[in-house]
């Protein structure tokens, strides 16, 4: 019984933050319980299970006496979360260039000539897919569960800003450049490079948002 209620309330935790993600739960809105077990035909307990879970992930904040909303993330939480992202995916730059193999690296080089086709052709939302999977490359070449666990968690407060950092003018040739520079340290195995390399990519990503937060009305709380 156990194991049907772990898998219940993770397939809610699932819905629920496919919602909030695609922004149906907008950041501020209040979770409705009952109205919510009734939509998805469901008890309370395991919808309380999956409010738990999303409440440790930081997408929900829990008032007493209140229930739970949506969290909202502030041009604050932003900066704070931008360079603590950027200290450890530079840290699993800097593990990924001592660990790949040959083999890794002519995948790494099929995704990057992949993320150069998008670039060129303007496909931005392939060119997010394919930046993320090098990421993720990057990630598992590191090797060390913990580093990918905290990212993790810390990648899905950012989603909730929902923030197109590549709209703003230039950064698609700029995030490019900087990606083949990780990628060159990566091909030579210096660790240090890649990590610096790395760290100066999600720092530029963090001044992109700012600047483009400037120009137009931003989704994130001031």
């Amino acid at each position: 019984m156990r194991l049907v209620l772990n898998s219940l309330h993770d397939e809610v935790a699932a819905k629920l933050r496919d919602r909030i993600f695609a922004g149906a739960l907008a950041p501020g809105s209040f979770i409705d319980e009952p109205a919510m077990c009734a939509e998805l035909s469901i008890s309370r307990t395991p919808l309380r299970e999956a409010l738990k879970v999303l409440t440790a992930e930081g997408l929900l904040r829990h008032e007493p006496r209140r229930g739970c909303f949506v969290s909202q993330i502030t041009e604050k939480d932003l900066d704070e979360i931008f360079p603590v992202i950027a200290l450890l995916e530079g840290r699993c730059a800097f593990e990924a260039a001592r660990n790949a193999t040959d083999a890794d690296l002519a995948a790494l080089e099929q995704l990057h000539d992949r993320l150069q086709r998008n670039a060129k052709g303007k496909r931005i939302t392939e060119y997010y897919e394919t930046n993320f999977a090098i990421h993720e490359a990057i990630i598992l070449l590191a090797n060390n569960r913990w580093l990918a666990q905290v990212i993790g968690d810390l990648r899905k407060i950012v989603k909730l800003a929902r923030l197109q950092q590549l709209h703003a003018p230039g950064r698609l040739e700029q995030s490019l450049s900087e990606h083949m520079a990780v990628y060159a340290a990566l091909r030579a195995h210096d660790a240090e490079g890649a990590e610096a390399a790395m760290r100066t990519h999600l720092t530029r990503q963090r001044v992109a948002l700012r600047e483009l937060a400037r120009n137009q009305k931003s989704r994130i709380t001031a």
